[in-house]
């Protein structure tokens, strides 16, 4: 089974947004979230969708489901966490109580605002989780990345041809990554900011899958405006 898990637990408080999670405004004819739900809902490698939100939206979520999407019985709607790491924990709950999990079960892990996700790249995460057990999206970096332990001086630049920046998906086999998880310190699980560095903490490789530099994350109100264009250029096209 493949499950992909929309994480929309986010409250857009960079987007200066007060009213509404930034994953609800408006990008282009539906909110952002719609957009991104149906790349999942739609594509023939997922069987089941889970969008993960705030309690206060978990109504609001169902209401932009039925409107842009229609009726769907592999789209749920559950509670996410207070921090991503509580969301990710939520997600796994959820799917433990209600589906029937293999050895060969995957969960593909996606920001609700990245909306430009490809049908290539959630089939390469599905591929590569199965394959290897862990998978992180990434593009190579284009810029200079500079390392500085307190923000004043710089304390070394690493080779860029090294450095890649993170994307989402990230796609895990659902059992290892439950077992992983549960294996985490209190104090491990303090550190974690995105779901791969689980692996990574406990020194177990995660595969890299090619991202793409259109598949923006949308944090800022430049980003929509810059969301706003692509989706134009996509539509032209």
């Amino acid at each position: 089974m493949v499950i992909g898990a929309i994480f929309a637990g986010g409250i857009g408080s960079r987007m200066g947004s007060a009213d509404m999670p930034k994953q609800y405004l408006q990008l282009g004819s539906k909110p952002i979230i719609a957009h991104t739900i149906e790349k999942f809902a739609v594509n023939p490698g997922i069987d089941q969708v889970i969008v993960l939100c705030p309690k206060a939206w978990i109504a609001h979520t169902k209401d932009i489901i039925k409107k842009y999407l229609g009726e769907r019985a592999n789209v749920a709607v559950v509670e996410g966490g207070a921090t991503r790491n509580g969301t990710l924990e939520n997600a796994l709950k959820y799917i433990a109580e209600n589906y029937d999990i293999d050895d060969e079960s995957v969960i593909v892990t996606h920001d609700a605002v990245r909306p430009f996700v490809t049908h290539r790249i959630i089939s390469e995460n599905i591929e590569a989780a199965r394959k290897y057990g862990a998978c992180d999206t990434v593009i190579p970096a284009t810029d200079t990345i500079v390392d500085s332990a307190d923000g004043k001086v710089i304390r070394s630049i690493p080779p860029r041809h090294e450095l890649f920046q993170g994307q989402t998906p990230q796609s895990f086999n659902i059992k290892e990554l439950s077992t992983v998880l549960a294996s985490l310190t209190e104090d491990e699980k303090e550190i974690l900011t995105d779901a791969c560095k689980i692996f990574t903490i406990k020194n177990k490789p995660v595969h890299i899958v090619e991202g793409e530099v259109f598949n923006i994350k949308i944090t800022y109100t430049y980003d929509l405006r810059v969301a706003n264009a692509l989706l134009g250029v996509a539509e032209n096209d």
